[in-house]
């Protein structure tokens, strides 16, 4: 059944109900949308592509009824979260996850999933939903790991500023979620040279490097226009790799907000090798900013 994808207050959340846990991105999706005041719409999809001869075949009713109960079983625990407070909707679809997610997601505000920490080989074998979400939508996607609970972490909302005059959308999704959330924005920022060259700068050479991008940060920032932010936003800059700086960053935060490439490319879509390895690797729930500015987004 489809059902109609606004509510009075606009759009709404949407959360993909996985085959395994999905509190984490509940919780965290419910907490979005009382904070917009927007509804929060839940979505399993039964993949019924065709199974290899030599595999144990399952007929397609049984595959849609398990597919049901476990959409049962999320709408139950989201009532239990929000309560009254948001209208909870869900949809039961076919198809494959990332295919149905991003079909039902053009319209949304958000779109949350859950993901685990996987080993290396299943890493190669594997990529994440969220990942694919992400590269063929424009609206804002957030990944949670599981298990992740808020509680404990400090009220920081760090955003990964690649390079900073291309950085507005991810600087301005940051800036609206730390004023949401009553949070401190850190802006965090890394450079790097060649392998072969990286210890062929001296510290001073490395001093004037990092001056020289933090300030370029700080110009971006002013560029939005709000004097509280500029004022208030801690910008951290260090020599390293852009993965391995976020991952570190995100231990200590609430949300990572990260850039991705621009989807539908001519060549195929993706979100970007920093993004992919910040999506395996975060302690954090991570927020994948649209690309480009987007009526859902953000702003309740």
């Amino acid at each position: 059944m489809t059902e109609q994808r606004t509510t009075a207050h606009g759009p709404r959340i949407v959360v993909g109900v996985g085959p395994e846990e999905f509190g984490s991105a509940l919780a965290f999706a419910a907490d979005e949308a009382q904070r917009a005041g927007c509804g929060l719409h839940l979505v399993h999809s039964v993949d019924l592509t065709p199974i290899p001869a030599d595999h144990v075949l399952i007929p397609a009713a049984d595959v849609e009824a398990w597919g049901a109960e476990r959409l049962a079983e999320a709408v139950k625990l989201a009532d239990d979260v929000v309560g009254a407070t948001v209208p909870v909707t869900h949809e039961l679809v076919r198809g494959t996850p990332v295919g149905a997610l991003v079909e039902i997601g053009r319209t949304a505000r958000m779109v949350v999933l859950e993901h685990r920490h996987l080993s290396r080989l299943s890493r190669i074998v594997n990529r994440t939903v969220a990942g694919g979400v992400a590269a063929h939508l424009r609206v804002p996607v957030a990944a949670v790991p599981s298990g992740w609970r808020p509680d404990g972490k400090q009220r920081v909302v760090v955003a990964g500023v690649d390079v900073a005059d291309r950085s507005d959308e991810v600087l301005r999704a940051a800036l609206a979620e730390a004023h949401a959330r009553d949070a401190q924005l850190r802006l965090v920022h890394s450079w790097s040279l060649p392998r072969p060259y990286e210890g062929a700068l001296s510290a001073e050479d490395v001093r004037s490097w990092s001056d020289s991008s933090r300030a370029e940060v700080n110009a971006a920032l002013d560029r939005l226009g709000d004097l509280t932010a500029a004022t208030d936003a801690e910008v951290q800059v260090e020599q390293g790799r852009a993965a391995e700086s976020l991952v570190e960053a995100s231990a200590d935060a609430e949300l990572l907000v990260i850039g991705r490439h621009d989807p539908l490319v001519p060549i195929g879509s993706h979100i970007g090798p920093v993004a992919r390895a910040v999506l395996r690797e975060a302690r954090c729930p991570v927020l994948l900013a649209s690309p480009r500015p987007h009526r859902a987004a953000y702003h309740p």
